[in-house]
């Protein structure tokens, strides 16, 4: 019968043994399968769904311990809850699922959502830009969130679902007084309006001015929690704000809207020239 030393002096041989049968298409095959896990991490978390996930990974761990244990009857029950979950995770999933297909479909799975190319990235802060003057000029209050590496999934299950393409017409009419819509917030993912409607966290910082009504502190209550860019028009002034990290610029203009909005979309494309640039200064 082997002992703990035999058992231990073996070890590293057996571990030395598997890596010596690596070849380099099996260190493709798991760096493939790390970036594809980590691309499915990065599109649940900050979504209710991570949750889920968390749940999922303490069950197993627990069904692994419970064989080690020999605990056979409750070995026995959660290797058929397993079973049956995982029966249940395409209905669990359904929403997360369709998004990575549909990323998948359009060849954006291995970059982030929210980015957008050259031309795509300067239309859609045109738009966006142009209907933000139109409601400071007629003074119509509007919260526009600009969602970007953290998902607001939670955020926009607050309010109407949309998922429309953005252009000026569509977001002042989202924002039209006396309207359902008018007094939440509105969701942008990329070049999409994706909900509105929507209720945001309200700030607790007390050293705020008194200046700021509702839609500014609840601006800056949803930028303490999250990378998210919160564009205001306030309804009294018609002054613009944007809201990042917990903190508020106001009276800005356009030139400068522009230029805050612009890097939340734009994905830049790094050419060769870039990469050898880029390593010559490192060196």
């Amino acid at each position: 019968m082997p002992t703990d030393f035999d058992i231990d002096f073996q070890m590293p041989f057996q571990l030395h043994g598997i890596l010596s049968t690596m070849g380099p298409r099996d260190l493709l095959d798991i760096f493939i399968v790390a970036v594809i896990l980590y691309k499915i991490y990065e599109m649940l978390q900050d979504t209710r769904a991570i949750a889920l996930v968390k749940g999922i990974l303490v069950l197993l761990g627990v069904t692994v311990a419970c064989n080690w244990l020999e605990l056979h009857v409750i070995s026995w029950l959660l290797q058929k809850a397993v079973t049956l979950l995982f029966v249940a995770l395409p209905i669990v999933f359904q929403p997360e699922l369709r998004r990575a297909l549909e990323r998948l479909g359009q060849g954006r799975f291995f970059r982030s959502s929210g980015l957008l190319d050259d031309e795509a990235a300067r239309s859609v802060v045109s738009e966006i830009a142009r209907a933000v003057k139109n409601l400071s000029a007629t003074k119509t209050g509007a919260l526009l969130v600009i969602e970007r590496k953290m998902g607001l999934n939670d955020i926009s299950d607050t309010g109407v679902h949309i998922d429309g393409l953005i252009t000026a017409d569509f977001l002042m009419n989202v924002f039209i007084v006396n309207t359902p819509l008018h007094d939440g917030a509105a969701i942008i993912r990329g070049n999409r309006l994706i909900a509105a409607g929507c209720l945001l966290p309200l700030t607790e910082d007390r050293t705020l001015s008194k200046e700021l009504g509702t839609r500014h502190r609840a601006a800056i209550g949803l930028s303490e929690q999250c990378d998210a860019l919160v564009v205001v028009v306030s309804e009294e002034t018609g002054t613009i704000s944007v809201t990042e990290n917990g903190h508020i610029l106001r009276h800005l203009d356009m030139d400068t809207l522009k230029a805050i909005l612009t890097p939340a979309f734009y994905l830049p494309q790094t050419g060769l020239k870039d990469l050898i640039m880029s390593w010559r200064k490192k060196k």
